[in-house]
């Protein structure tokens, strides 16, 4: 299976960025390095059925299964033990990171209400580019009628880029819609 955004990768944005930056080795040109999907469920420390619908959401979004994360040390106000699974997350690479960031950028963001683009200030300062949902009934995967909660989500894009203007052109480049003219 062709993947989409890859091709676009090779065939156009490879260029556009050797191009603007000046790059003398091929090397240099930033890449897709991977893309972590991260879901945080607070009430599996209560219900730990809970995990398991997230967990299975987890899996229809990215088609991969998750590891189930464990909280890493206690706290006594959240009734929170050393141990105790409070999340699960994925970490894409190769070809399900093309399909899932093309899923992302062409369908999924659009259907965000009253979306208006990404914040530009989501950048670590190391070419990695951090955002959150507020829900997972926007990917296309979920059926909405099986949904007991309303969860979000944490996606993480990690780059090879120097820079945060590098990364900023190469995922423009790719198709992330960030904000215009504001910072």
């Amino acid at each position: 299976m062709a993947v989409r955004l890859k091709e676009k990768y090779e065939q156009t944005v490879k260029g556009h960025l050797r191009e603007k930056f000046g790059y003398a080795n091929v090397n240099q040109i930033p890449k897709l390095e991977k893309v972590v999907v991260n879901m945080s469920v607070g009430e599996a420390i209560s219900n730990p059925k809970a995990l398991d619908a997230a967990v299975a959401e987890l899996v229809a979004i990215t088609g991969q299964k998750p590891i189930v994360a464990k909280a890493k040390k206690s706290i006594a106000a959240f009734k929170l033990r050393e141990g105790m699974n409070i999340g699960a997350k994925v970490t894409l690479r190769g070809e399900r990171m093309y399909v899932f960031l093309d899923k992302l950028f062409s369908v999924v963001l659009p259907r965000i209400r009253d979306f208006r683009g990404l914040p530009t200030k989501s950048f670590d300062g190391r070419g990695n580019y951090n955002m959150g949902l507020k829900e997972q009934l926007v990917f296309p995967e979920i059926n909405f009628d099986k949904v007991d909660k309303a969860r979000g989500m944490d996606i993480t894009i990690v780059t090879s880029a120097k820079t945060d203007e590098e990364a900023s052109e190469f995922l423009v480049a790719m198709g992330l819609p960030l904000q215009k003219g504001r910072n």
